[in-house]
């Protein structure tokens, strides 16, 4: 059961997060049939109901696929309010017995283990656009995170939200006191890809200074991919066309008009450097890394399926039947054997033996992301090593000091640190813990960067 195997992930270590969709229900949910049905039920207020088709909210989640966020329903004879699919009624937060649920809804799940929750579009989930409240939506996601703490002290939400950095910020720090811990950053990651296209360091060091100051127990979750389509739409019109350009130059590969429905191995067309240094970015970056299942062993998409659907495609665990995934000769998505991703060629148990395989390298990485706290808890700053290629940073934290350092060029590149980041002092030296081993690293010398090589430095214990 569910218990027994959150039980079983913490006492390996792991800690379980459950995605959290509280903005909406199913419209086939017993409270929107009720509600639709009687409108003396309760559940009548549990969704936000209207007379008529209101303006607002005016832009669609999902542009081509969605024509409205208001849709007439016969049976109650009113409209109601869908930020997604029709088949998708919001709920209404400001409602006390719908902020009630949801308090019944976290419990339920901290009671049975669970270290916290994914929380699906956070910026809609506390929105009041088709009530009558009165309270600035975010003191709703206060009353959430009071309870989720009150429960158990070191639950997180991990909060989903494409918005600016000053609203990054008020999901930090609600109303002066403490918001979500963590939040994830899709303004880094779209500069991550601007610049990969562009091959130039200052994209996403623009995109890190603009961040804003965060409360110190929160942090930036950082990711290059996730489950859903990778969202472009906080970059102009000419940077969207960059990165279409180089990543997704069919229109198949498109979604919505600002996304990309491809994984990362295929985006970067299967060049296993580049897909290492793209994830050694991500790790590197100031924060906690996000990897997407599948990405550590390059795993493909399957652009028959329709939308972001193109990207959840089944985990290719072994080359035996259906990639491992299942013993069920009917499954609900498709798996592919053949070709440059199928699971016959790129799985995990294949990949587990191979010592110079994506697997074994990214279990690598992550033991010595693991060994260097200082890059998610870290003061962090741009180092100037005059090649504008180069992206690199220097985390100091408690004593401790890493240098990381990103060739985002095809062509290797050359560079020296500055004098104040060679020696951390107290007679120590840096030596080097991930990426390019030839020619070996000398501290004080010229460092060599092969073509979309890479090099973590971190000063000797």
């Amino acid at each position: 059961c569910i218990r027994d195997r959150i039980r079983t992930a913490d006492n390996l270590g792991i800690r379980v997060l459950a995605d959290l969709v509280m903005s909406h229900t199913s419209n086939q949910h017993p409270w929107f049939q009720q509600s639709r049905h009687d409108r003396g039920s309760r559940y009548r207020h549990y969704y936000r109901w209207s007379d008529t088709k209101q303006d607002e909210p005016s832009e669609v989640a999902f542009p081509g696929e969605q024509t409205s966020t208001w849709t007439y329903d016969d049976v109650a004879g009113q409209w109601y309010m869908h930020r997604y699919y029709d088949f998708m009624p919001d709920l209404n937060i400001t409602d006390p017995d719908v902020l009630d649920e949801m308090h019944k809804v976290l419990g339920f799940w901290l009671e049975l283990g669970i270290s916290g929750f994914r929380v699906d579009s956070l910026p809609f989930m506390i929105e009041t656009i088709g009530t009558s409240a009165k309270d600035q939506p975010i003191t709703y996601l206060r009353s959430l995170v009071e309870f989720l703490e009150r429960r158990r002290g070191d639950a997180i939400f991990l909060g989903e939200a494409n918005v600016s950095p000053p609203e990054q910020q008020r999901y930090f720090a609600v109303d002066g006191g403490e918001g979500v811990q963590m939040l994830f950053d899709f303004r880094t990651c779209a500069a991550q890809w601007l610049a990969h296209a562009r091959g130039r360091a200052e994209p996403l060091i623009d995109a890190l200074n603009s961040r804003r100051p965060h409360p110190p127990q929160a942090q930036f979750a950082n990711f290059c991919r996730h489950h859903d389509e990778l969202n472009l739409g906080l970059l102009s019109d000419s940077e969207r066309e960059e990165i279409f350009a180089a990543f997704a130059p069919e229109p198949e590969h498109r979604v919505y008009g600002r996304g990309i429905r491809r994984r990362l191995a295929p985006m970067l067309g299967n060049d296993q450097q580049r897909i290492r240094l793209a994830l050694a970015v991500t790790m590197a970056l100031p924060g906690t890394p996000v990897l997407l299942y599948g990405d550590e062993i390059g795993m493909g998409e399957d652009l028959s399926l329709p939308g972001r659907l193109a990207v959840r495609n089944p985990m290719q665990w072994s080359s035996g039947q259906a990639g491992g995934f299942s013993a069920s000769d009917t499954l609900y998505r498709p798996v592919h054997a053949d070709g440059p991703y199928g699971y016959r060629t790129v799985n995990v148990t294949d990949q587990r033996h191979d010592l110079c395989s994506l697997y074994s390298w990214v279990a690598h990485a992550i033991r010595v992301r693991r060994e260097s706290p200082e890059l998610g808890w870290g003061e962090w700053r741009a180092l100037n090593v005059d090649d504008p290629h180069v992206l690199a940073i220097e985390t100091r934290w408690r004593n401790h000091q890493t240098v990381t350092l990103h060739n985002l060029s095809a062509e290797p590149a050359k560079v020296r640190l500055p004098d104040d980041t060679q020696d951390p002092g107290h007679g120590q030296r840096m030596r080097q813990t991930l990426g390019d081993t030839d020619p070996p690293y000398s501290p004080g010398q010229e460092i060599t960067l092969g073509r979309y090589g890479f090099r973590w430095l971190r000063q000797a214990d």
